[in-house]
Order: structure tokens, then sequence, then C-alpha cells
């Protein structure tokens, strides 16, 4: 009844598109697992664990491999207004990360703990297993030319989309294959007006996002403003560590908290059965 009486107010043209949107968004909403119930990782990894650990300095970038069952932590270690990434299944570079569908699949554009990172494929290609800061965008899209020289008076900042076509030429690719990307650690929200806008505070030092790849992967990472961030121009250091992260247990919460989730993953164990992998 409650979703009944909130599509009354709908008029004009698109008003059977609403209560129709709204009547799926309940209820994918009243299946979904309570996500107070994603529990998180560690806040220190042994070091037993740890693959690999790499600083990217403020403005720059860097690509690296993940394999299937590693997680990707990243320390936003000075409180940078935002860090962006862009994730490739290392197999088949073709298939990538899709912002779009990741949030209408999902029906949340504010990716935080729990949630997935669908491919263009329909395939689950990783799971945010921990958030301490709980604001990432998947909307607006990283920091360009324009959006530097707009902001900052200044266009030949370095900015994401820049990084990004730099790290596909160094990995067989070409802006062609630079898709919208996730900016974490970006509290952006949308007015009255339909409008972008950057809410609150920034992330404090120290904030950290982990990833869990579910497929190899090629990630890149830009550690740029967000286009929208408050401030001048001035990036620091992230840390970035890769380590072997547990095998998902039959209940893991990423996996099992939505019916999408299940669907994706669905999908990533038929891929993996045609590779001869389980």
């Amino acid at each position: 009844m409650a979703e009944a009486s909130r599509s009354e107010k709908y008029e004009g043209p698109y008003a059977a598109q609403q209560e129709r949107y709204h009547r799926l968004f309940g209820g994918a909403r009243a299946k979904a697992r309570d996500f107070s119930e994603a529990m998180g990782n560690p806040e220190t990894i042994a070091e037993n664990l740890i693959r690999a650990k790499e600083t990217v300095p403020g403005g720059w970038a860097h690509a690296l491999p993940l394999k299937r069952g590693e997680t990707l932590r990243i320390v936003n270690t000075h409180g940078t207004a935002g860090v962006s990434l862009l994730f490739y299944n290392d197999r088949d570079r073709s298939e990538r990360f899709n912002a779009g569908d990741t949030v209408k699949i999902q029906w949340n554009a504010r990716l935080s703990r729990g949630r997935v990172l669908f491919s263009d494929m329909g395939r689950v290609l990783a799971s945010i297993t921990d958030d301490t800061y709980g604001r990432n965008d998947a909307l607006t899209g990283g920091s360009s030319k324009m959006t530097n020289g707009a902001r900052y008076g200044n266009p030949s900042l370095r900015n994401t989309r820049d990084n990004f076509i730099l790290l596909a030429a160094k990995n067989g690719l070409d802006k062609r294959d630079v898709p919208p990307c996730l900016t974490l650690f970006a509290p952006v929200g949308v007015d009255g007006e339909g409008r972008f806008r950057w809410e609150g505070e920034g992330p404090q030092p120290g904030s950290r996002v982990d990833l869990r790849a579910e497929l190899d992967l090629l990630v890149f990472v830009s550690n740029a403003p967000h286009p929208l961030a408050p401030g001048d121009y001035a990036p620091k250091d992230i840390d970035l560590l890769v380590w072997k992260s547990p095998p998902p247990a039959p209940d893991d919460f990423c996996r099992t908290a939505t019916e999408e989730a299940i669907r994706g993953f669905e999908n990533n164990a038929r891929y993996l059965a045609a590779l001869g992998e389980e």
C-alpha cells in the first residue's frame, strides 16, 4: 500500500515508468540483506599475506594486475579528495567496468561496503569488502583537462582522463577503451535540480577501501582529485596494498546481499567453468 500511495503523486507522460521503477526498486530493497551485516576486513594485514605494496604520488597513476581472490587495498593516506579506478578482465580486456550497469543493476548510486562492481558482460569484476569512508562516486567521472581548467584555471595539471589514456596505451589499449570510472572517497550527491554536488567534508587521512578481485583483473588507479572536489589542486600520496584474502564463504556477504549480485556471480561461475576453472 505504501508503494501504491507514493505512485499516486506521479503525473504526466512518465508517470507509469516512475511507478514501475519504484515498484521494482521497493521489491529489490525488500529482498536485500541488511548492509550493516557487512563486517569488513582487519585494519592490519599480516605481512605473509601481502604480495605487493606501491605508493602513487599525487597527480600520478599506476596499473597493476590483480589475481582472482586477491584484494587491493587503497589507503587514502593524506585524505586526498578522490582516487579514480578502472577495471578490465585481464583475460579479455574488451570486458571492463561498467559504471552505469553497476549503479542500475544494484539500484544504488552510493557504492560502499557490501556492493559489487559489474562488467559490461553482466559479470562481477570485484567486490567492495571494506570501506571505512562510505562515499564513492560512479556517476560524475574523473577529472580532465576541461574540468581542471574550469576549476583551477590550469588545464595542464595532471588529470584522470589523461592518466587513464596513458595507462591504456602502455597496456595495449587506447582512449576508446577508457570508459567512465569509479572514484573512491568522493561524497557526491544530486541537488533538487538534478545537478551533481560535493556534499560535506571529504575523506579523513587513512580512509581505506578494499576491493576483492572476482576475476583476474587489470586495474588502473589515478591519484587525481575528483572534478567537484573543493579547495586547491593538492593531491597527496596514496598507498596500494595487494594481499591474499581468504576464500569467500558460502554466505559471503557481497555474493549474497542482493538477487542482482547472486545472478552476477552465477555468470562468473559459467564463465570460469568454460575456462576449466571452478
